[in-house]
């Protein structure tokens, strides 16, 4: 289930582990929207972050859960992606 969009692959990245730190299986894929650059080429799209559905309501709660973004970024990173 799509959980949320993000503009580029490094932000879905670090959402994803931190969705992983919390138990939460994640991934992400490329939408149809891209960025571009001055020649007009794309170079980065869009991500649709996804997760299973019995974890969707999880997942949203902590991506509501802004105060301890920062803390959960430093946990995910001493932790190997899995």
């Amino acid at each position: 289930m799509r959980l949320t969009t993000v503009p580029n692959e490094g932000e879905a990245e670090i959402l994803c582990r931190m969705l992983r730190v919390e138990g939460i299986r994640c991934g992400h894929r490329m939408t149809d929207q891209f960025l571009w650059d001055d020649s007009g080429r794309a170079f980065d799209g869009w991500r649709e972050i996804l997760v299973a559905e019995p974890d969707l309501a999880r997942a949203r709660e902590i991506l509501s859960t802004t105060d301890s973004l920062y803390y959960r970024l430093a946990r995910a990173q001493r932790r190997p992606l899995g």
